[in-house]
């Protein structure tokens, strides 16, 4: 009996490194051995050289080099936009609002300024998966001093309206507007305007697990979370990463040079997906059109999705549950936003693609699916 083949619909959760990446990595690795903060000559060659990739990387974002802050990943770049941003404005006031559509990295670093005595709330979502704006409105106040979203939500991969949230803030000179751009690098159009913080994980494209970037506007004061040790910002510490950064800034250079290319090869998929699923009468698409192609959710009804993804998982296919983030055996915060229907987050599951999806890849899904449905659905 030959070997299972797996079929890999979850690229919104990891993607598989890009050679050019791993290369960048070991060569930089190799090659510049010193310690960056050392004053040594195989110190201050991997200076320049952290000096050349941050001015790189500032250049392909639109930003200022200053304005870059390595992190281990997206998780620690919210919890330092946050709980920095929060902390850093205490004196002004302790209100944040934010939204159910949030990684559990926003929402655990929300909990614990919580407990620090700030008080959350959370705009209202409409069908189409956008924040409210309007409710935005209301929501704000003179003592609000946080505003945090996702560029693009990881279930449904709805798209923010970012220029139009910061425009709202624009009457609000003491709030700060962080955006959570992990899904949407190389997807969609970053939208920098009036944004404070932003959040970035290579991983999400074909980048290094473990490292990660912080946007930070330059005269925007922040509370740092870990201390002791120069780095490359004094809002960081940490011995600067030159190879993790040297793979950060080939990976978003790809990203970026190829993201039309990428986006017309996943759109393709995308739409042969939702018109072969549409046939079925237990399918409910919960992305929207307006979504990146790059995320379809679904849900089949009566069937959890737990269930149904475990069944395609026998058949070598690997799709998400949630986040792969979220709590297991609760419903999608995501989906219960678009839906208010419980029974529809406890069904949903979600397929993501990439451009090293195939067409083949896609017809052996769709039969697999095909045969899940018959076996599963009522």
């Amino acid at each position: 009996m030959g070997e299972r083949t797996m079929i890999y619909l979850d690229y919104s959760a990891n993607t598989p490194a890009d050679s050019a990446v791993l290369d960048a990595f070991y060569q930089t690795e190799r090659r510049y051995i010193g310690n960056p903060n050392s004053t040594h000559p195989a110190g201050l060659d991997a200076r320049a050289e952290m000096i050349r990739v941050t001015d790189s990387i500032a250049e392909l974002l639109g930003v200022l080099p200053e304005e870059i802050v390595y992190t281990s990943g997206a998780s620690e770049s919210n919890n330092l936009a946050l709980k920095g941003v929060a902390q850093a404005s205490r004196h002004v006031g302790k209100h944040i609002v934010s939204t159910a559509l949030e990684h559990s990295s926003v929402g655990g670093a929300l909990s614990a300024l919580q407990q620090q005595g700030c008080e959350v709330d959370l705009v209202d979502i409409r069908r189409d998966g956008t924040i409210d704006l309007e409710h935005l409105r209301e929501l704000l106040r003179k003592d609000t001093v946080l505003v945090a979203v996702c560029a693009v939500d990881s279930e449904l991969g709805t798209v923010q309206p970012v220029r139009e949230i910061a425009a709202v803030l624009k009457d609000y000179p003491n709030c700060r507007l962080h955006v959570d751009a992990t899904q949407a690098v190389g997807k969609t159009e970053l939208v920098l305007d009036g944004v404070d913080t932003m959040s970035i994980a290579p991983h999400k494209f074909y980048g290094l697990n473990g490292s990660g970037l912080l946007i930070k506007k330059k005269d925007l004061i922040i509370e740092p979370q870990i201390h002791g040790g120069g780095s490359t910002t004094p809002y960081r510490s940490g011995t600067p990463a030159l190879g993790m950064a040297v793979s950060i800034e080939t990976a978003l250079r790809l990203a970026l040079e190829q993201q039309e290319r990428r986006a017309a090869c996943v759109g393709a998929l995308n739409r042969r997906l939702r018109t072969a699923l549409a046939k079925y009468p237990g399918v409910l698409f919960n992305s929207p059109e307006s979504a990146v192609p790059h995320i379809l959710n679904l849900s089949v009804s009566g069937v959890k999705s737990t269930v149904f993804q475990q069944e395609l998982g026998k058949h070598g296919i690997c799709v998400s549950v949630k986040s792969a983030c979220s709590t297991e055996g609760t419903p999608s915060k995501a989906v219960y936003a678009v839906s208010r229907d419980r029974k529809n987050a406890l069904s949903s599951w979600r397929i993501s693609l990439s451009h090293r999806t195939t067409d083949e890849e896609v017809a052996e899904f769709l039969q697999i699916f095909d045969r899940c449905y018959k076996e599963l659905v009522p």
